[in-house]
């Protein structure tokens, strides 16, 4: 058994992370009476993969500092996807920070419904709400209707597309006063 600082360090981000993950996954359903959030009829997961950048967010408790956050992912050979998400803490240069949850796809018929795993047992709901035909935007959404994401493929948009992406999230039940606006490095 592993004594001294670094194992208490390890043990305390596990009990955070636990901790953070039946916050996060298992909280109180307040939407129970909502409809469920449609997910979109199908995803080419080959064109889904890659590099998304998180423009908005209702964010969990990591995220409420991010900075410059990307969402990545890649087909894994056994079908899960590997998942890494970066960002930098407190601003534009603070620390980076990664995480890599691994998703599972629930629903092979339309490959728009996943579970996201951050901690084992434990997958949470991952709907993907809306994706654009070309596969530059889309919006990663909760039945809850407690976090949700807009990602896209460049670290902005123009303000009437980030608009119309925050009206189809509205639309999708949510309290769009809620979404934080992730800022990003753009070139």
């Amino acid at each position: 058994m592993c004594v001294g600082p670094l194992a208490n360090n390890k043990t305390m981000n596990r009990i955070l992370l636990l901790a953070f993950s039946f916050l996060v996954f298992n909280g109180c359903q307040s939407n129970a009476q909502r409809e469920p959030i449609a997910s979109v009829a199908h995803v080419d997961l080959q064109r889904f993969m890659g590099d998304w950048y998180v423009l908005a967010s209702i964010p969990t408790f990591i995220e409420k500092e991010a900075f410059n956050a990307i969402e990545s992912y890649r087909l894994a050979p056994d079908g899960t996807i590997e998942t890494t998400f970066t960002f930098n803490k407190g601003a534009m240069d603070g620390p980076a920070k990664k995480y890599t949850p691994k998703g599972f796809v629930r629903d092979t018929s339309s490959n728009a419904i996943w579970g996201m795993q951050f901690v084992w047992p434990v997958k949470a709901e991952y709907l993907i709400a809306y994706l654009n035909g070309d596969y530059t935007q889309t919006i990663i959404a909760r039945n809850k209707r407690d976090y949700v994401w807009i990602l896209t493929r460049t670290p902005s948009v123009p303000k009437s597309e980030y608009d119309a992406l925050v009206e189809r999230t509205r639309q999708m039940g949510y309290d769009v006063t809620l979404l934080r606006r992730v800022p990003q490095k753009t070139q």
